[in-house]
């Protein structure tokens, strides 16, 4: 097995499987439920080397532990800048396809908000703001650990779709451990969703709220991301979020 270290995680590769998305799939997926499985953006020897970034503490600007917060139990890192190459093409290269379909949200919703073509633009929006700090992140589970139900927000400019990357083997590494999401329409209780990941997949979802079609027009309805509790094992996700935070 090839071994990668943090300088030469290729990105090139990666960007050539992101230009091959179905778009109209993932628009189709995105707008029906609020997710779209993109299926093994990375390899297993790309995931197994992010995955091992996490002990090399100057890659990282803060370590979270989930239980001093209430945010259930495990921790998890955000990146520092500059990003490892992979991550940043990873990030560059996905956001063109998901700005035409957060603009349509916004619009549908009301919403005079647009997003440009190019995500170093919105970046440009959220450092001019005071959102200057990168917001990807690894994350790390143990047994019984787990995520509670959140959003991913951290400031005034907020890009509306953000993508989680399953880094570990469902089939070898943990069990349990499964990407919930919850939908709250209005005047109706919470509808529940597990979206099943395999190692390198990702997942990519509302984050904040998005638009449904009703009898009267369009209505806004309100999302929760988390992830149920590792029953055995070990579990890393990459998270990508498109806006910094403040």
């Amino acid at each position: 097995m090839q071994t990668l270290v943090r300088g030469s995680i290729p990105a090139t590769n990666v960007v050539d499987r992101i230009r091959t998305l179905d778009g109209a799939r993932v628009s189709q997926d995105l707008d029906a439920q609020g997710n779209a499985i993109l299926e093994h953006v990375l390899s297993d020897d790309e995931c197994q080397a992010l995955a091992a970034l996490y002990p090399e503490n100057d890659l990282f600007r803060s370590r979270v532990v989930m239980s001093r917060h209430g945010f259930g139990r495990g921790e998890y890192k955000y990146f520092n800048y500059p990003l490892p190459e992979i991550i940043a093409e990873f990030r560059t290269a996905v956001y063109p396809r998901l700005a035409p379909i957060a603009n349509r949200w916004n619009a549908a919703m009301g919403i005079d908000i647009r997003y440009p073509e190019a995500h170093a633009e919105f970046i440009q929006r959220c450092h001019d703001a005071g959102q200057l700090r990168p917001t990807p992140l690894l994350l790390q589970y143990g047994e019984g650990d787990y995520n509670c139900l959140h959003q991913d927000l951290y400031g005034e400019h907020v890009f509306p779709i953000q993508v989680t990357i399953l880094l570990s083997d469902p089939a070898r590494d943990f069990t349990g451990g499964e990407f919930i999401l919850t939908e709250q329409r209005p005047r109706m209780q919470s509808r529940p969703e597990v979206v099943p990941l395999r190692q390198g997949d990702a997942v990519a979802f509302a984050v904040h709220h998005r638009p449904v079609q009703g009898a009267r027009g369009f209505y806004r309805v309100n999302l929760r991301h988390g992830v149920s509790r590792l029953r055995s094992g070990h579990r890393h996700t990459l998270g990508i979020i498109f806006h910094d935070a403040k």
